[in-house]
């Protein structure tokens, strides 16, 4: 059975940074990519990086210049470095891994697993 799990959440002030890790275990994932959402109180969960299986990266605009995701795919992990956050930061991020096709990494629907999710609040 897949499980993917967040950790690295926390409680922050506005400029702070975070390091968020996800852990994938059941399958291995070093042909797979896997990416980060997040979801504020009352939105819609939303598209924020991805590490793709050759190695590259693509951001959502938002986060361009202060996250980084990292991916170590041959263990099965991923990271999102968070630096500069703000308070607009604030949400659930979750980890998202196996992308049905390379057209819809940016949705919801994009992906086959998901984690529960870590908490990140920016405080002003």
């Amino acid at each position: 059975q897949v499980q993917l799990v967040e950790s690295g959440g926390g409680l922050v002030p506005a400029g702070g940074s975070l390091r968020l890790s996800c852990a994938a275990s059941g399958r291995t994932f070093s042909d797979y990519a896997m990416g980060w959402f997040r979801q504020a109180p009352g939105k819609e969960r939303e598209f924020v990086a991805i590490s793709w299986s050759g190695g590259s990266v693509t951001y959502a605009d938002f986060v361009k210049g202060r996250f980084t995701i990292s991916g170590a795919n041959a263990k099965n992990t991923v990271y999102l470095q968070m630096n500069s956050l703000k308070p607009e930061d604030t949400a659930v991020y979750y980890c998202a891994a196996d992308l049905k096709a390379s057209t819809t990494y940016r949705s919801i629907y994009g992906y086959n697993y998901w984690g529960q999710g870590t908490q990140v609040t920016v405080s002003s």
